[in-house]
């Protein structure tokens, strides 16, 4: 045998048994997996934070995903103003807002 020639071993073996019922219901499963524990959250909390963009208003208590806490001094298209303390004014993107309080959190944060 010369090291130059290919050697082809044939695998000796039944048919291939096919594409089944399990196999779909497998597949399947693994969409119903996929849907539950990934995209509908995802959905959900994408579609939550965009109705509290849209739902920003003057004397509104937020904090900021970066975590500063203030209230909204002015809501422009894409920025908000956030008073954080007197005389102390920040401009941040709507989306950066992670949140908003209750009333009177601030408040009570002061004291």
């Amino acid at each position: 045998m010369n090291f130059l020639e290919p050697v082809a071993y044939a695998a000796e073996g039944g048919a291939g048994r096919g594409f089944g019922m399990m196999d779909l219901l497998l597949i399947g499963g693994f969409i119903a997996i996929f849907y539950f524990l990934l995209w509908r959250p995802q959905s959900k909390r994408r579609k939550e934070h965009a109705s509290l963009m849209a739902s920003l208003s003057k004397g509104d208590e937020v904090i900021t995903s970066g975590g500063v806490a203030g209230q909204i001094t002015k809501v422009d298209d894409d920025f908000v103003k956030v008073r954080v303390a007197n005389n102390v004014e920040l401009r941040v993107q709507k989306n950066a807002v992670g949140a908003t309080l209750p009333k009177g959190t601030l408040k009570a944060l002061d004291d």
